[in-house]
């Protein structure tokens, strides 16, 4: 039977595959393309995904190698993650794709072999390999849409959003915390309706705060790729509305949002 982290890990691979195919073919102008990233181009996206996953292969197999990393991100929290981006960016994109996929090939690997019970250090709390592979997963397909917007192309919708917006879904109180709020103590139901029709759901059914709608739309918000108004969601409750206008699911400070 595949277990929780390997079916993750599979569509972190799919994912993963799936931005390759739109970055491989292009020529060097066209990874100079500018994405809706303010400063990053399509070189930048890669380069960061390339940077993160070789910091998550070194915390996954080298967890005192991964400590001796940690000070520098908090000599400067706000800005290490740009600044590796930009130094990244600067390899040759055949190299840098090279690189990219002999990285997340290794993480893959080096995620199923993590043994049952052991959590990953990271940047924030450790995290399970299934954890991390959900986070890489919503990075990953976050990025591609940067790219596919810069290449003025649709990507497909998949099922692999369920884990993204499973990962949205529970970093509901994390997204009041970045802004300084107090999250609501009783629960709320999300009623989401992905691809293929089916519905995927959170909550209790008589919870009073409710989110339904799209489950595309709701990882683009949670993703903060496409502004609200744009988006087939509905909040039933004063509180639902509040977390859709702050939701993220990524880590960091509040993010700024596509307008």
């Amino acid at each position: 039977m595949t277990s929780t982290a390997d079916a993750v890990i599979d569509d972190l691979r799919d994912e993963s595959d799936a931005l390759d195919a739109l970055v491989a073919p292009l020529s060097d102008d066209g990874w100079a393309l500018d994405t809706p990233a303010a400063g990053w181009t399509i070189a930048h996206q890669i380069a960061h995904l390339h940077w993160t996953d070789a910091q998550s292969l070194l915390a996954a197999t080298d967890p005192e190698g991964f400590a001796r990393e940690l000070p520098k991100a908090m000599a400067d929290p706000f800005g290490f993650v740009d600044k590796a981006a930009e130094e990244t960016a600067q390899i040759p994109p055949a190299e840098l794709l090279t690189r990219w996929r002999d990285t997340r090939n290794e993480l893959h690997a080096a995620l199923r072999a993590v043994p049952d019970g052991v959590k990953i250090p990271w940047y924030g709390p450790p995290m399970s390999p299934a954890s991390m592979g959900t986070a890489r997963l919503m990075e990953t397909w976050a990025h591609a849409l940067d790219v596919a917007d810069a290449l003025a192309v649709a990507p497909a919708a998949t099922a692999r959003l369920k884990s993204i917006a499973h990962l949205g879904v529970r970093t509901r109180d994390f997204a009041y915390s970045v802004h300084s709020l107090p999250a609501p103590a009783a629960p709320f139901r999300v009623e989401l309706t992905g691809p293929d029709g089916d519905i995927w759901t959170w909550g209790p059914d008589d919870a009073a705060q409710r989110v339904t709608g799209s489950a595309l739309d709701f990882c683009y918000l949670v993703t903060q790729r496409r502004p609200r108004a744009d988006l087939d969601l509905k909040a039933f409750g004063e509180d639902a509305e509040k977390w859709l206008s702050i939701a993220q699911a990524f880590a960091g400070p509040p993010g700024a949002g596509r307008g």
